[in-house]
C-alpha cells in the first residue's frame, strides 16, 4: 500500500492531498443541524441539508411540490422530521448501509410512514449498522427492512423531479448514486463514493479498493461534468472540478501508487 493510501484510509471520510480529512466540521454535534427555510415556492424544488452524527454526515432532503425524499439519515431522525413538517416526507433512501448514513432511517420512518429504500446488496450490513465498531463508534438503531430494494437504472420518482440509480459498489458492496432528471438534472447524491478531492474508504465493512476503481472509473462516463456533487461528508462539488483536481479521478493509477 503506498503512502498516500495509509493517509487515506487512516482519516474517517477519506483525505485531501494536503492530508486533511474529508468531510470535518470544525465541532461534532450529535443533534439535527438543519434550519428553517420558508416553504418551496409553487414548482420551485429545494435541497436542504442536515449535517447529523459524531462523523457530521450529510443528510439531504429534496422537496418537489411539497413532497419530500430524504436522503443518508444517519442520526436525528426525529430531529430532521421537526424541520421538515411544512412538507410530505415520502421516501428515505440510503446511498449505502453504514450506520452514519442509515442509523436515523428506523426513527425517521416511525414519526412519517415514509419508505425506505436500499440496494439489496447492502441490506445485511444495515440490519447491523448499530452494532458498528470499527470507528470506536455506535448508532443508535439498526437499519430496518426496507421497503424497496433498489437495482441499477431503477427510476425514484418525486413531484416533478427523478432520480435514477447507479450501482456504484467499493465503499460498501451495495453502494449507489442517485443522479438527478426532470428538474433535478444536474445534481447527484453520492454518498461516501466520491468526495471532494478524494474518495471513499475501502478499509471499512464491505469496501474494496479495486471495485471502487472500477465504479469511479464509471462514474466519470456516466456522470456529466456540469452535474453538482452532493457528497457523504464534506463539501458539495462538481465532476468537472472533479475530474480536473481529484487525484483518484485521473488517468494515472493513484492505487497503485503511481501520480
Amino acid at each position: 500500500m503506498s503512502e498516500e493510501e495509509k493517509k487515506h484510509d487512516s482519516c474517517c471520510d477519506g483525505y485531501h492531498e494536503d492530508g486533511h480529512c474529508c468531510g470535518g466540521h470544525s465541532h461534532a454535534d450529535s443533534c439535527c443541524c438543519g434550519h428553517h427555510h420558508p416553504a418551496p415556492s409553487d414548482g420551485e424544488d429545494q435541497v436542504r441539508l442536515f449535517v447529523v452524527g459524531q462523523l457530521q454526515t450529510n443528510c439531504y432532503a429534496y422537496i418537489s411540490q411539497g413532497d419530500c425524499l430524504i436522503v443518508d439519515p444517519g442520526a436525528s431522525g426525529v430531529g430532521i422530521a421537526k424541520h421538515l413538517e411544512d412538507v410530505h416526507i415520502k421516501n428515505i433512501v440510503a446511498t449505502h448501509g453504514h450506520g452514519d448514513h442509515v442509523g436515523g432511517v428506523l426513527s425517521l420512518q416511525r414519526v412519517t410512514g415514509a419508505r425506505f429504500m436500499m440496494h439489496e446488496a447492502d441490506v445485511e450490513l444495515a440490519s447491523h449498522a448499530g452494532e458498528e465498531s470499527e470507528l470506536g463508534r455506535t448508532y443508535d438503531n439498526n437499519a430496518p427492512a426496507p421497503n424497496r430494494l433498489l437495482h441499477e437504472g431503477d427510476i425514484i420518482e418525486l413531484g416533478t423531479a427523478s432520480f435514477r440509480v447507479i450501482e456504484a459498489p467499493g465503499h460498501t458492496p451495495g453502494g449507489i448514486v442517485l443522479l438527478g432528471e426532470g428538474t433535478a438534472l444536474g445534481l447527484a447524491f453520492v454518498g461516501d463514493t466520491l468526495f471532494k478531492g478524494s474518495c471513499g474508504r475501502t478499509d471499512l465493512a464491505g469496501g474494496n479498493r479495486e471495485i471502487l476503481m472500477q465504479t469511479l472509473a464509471r462514474l466519470k462516463k456516466l456522470v456529466p461534468a456540469h452535474t453538482t456533487l452532493l457528497c457523504g461528508h464534506g463539501d458539495m462539488t462538481t465532476m468537472e472540478d472533479e475530474l480536473a483536481n481529484n487525484p483518484w479521478l485521473q488517468d494515472t493509477e493513484v492505487s497503485d501508487g503511481i501520480q
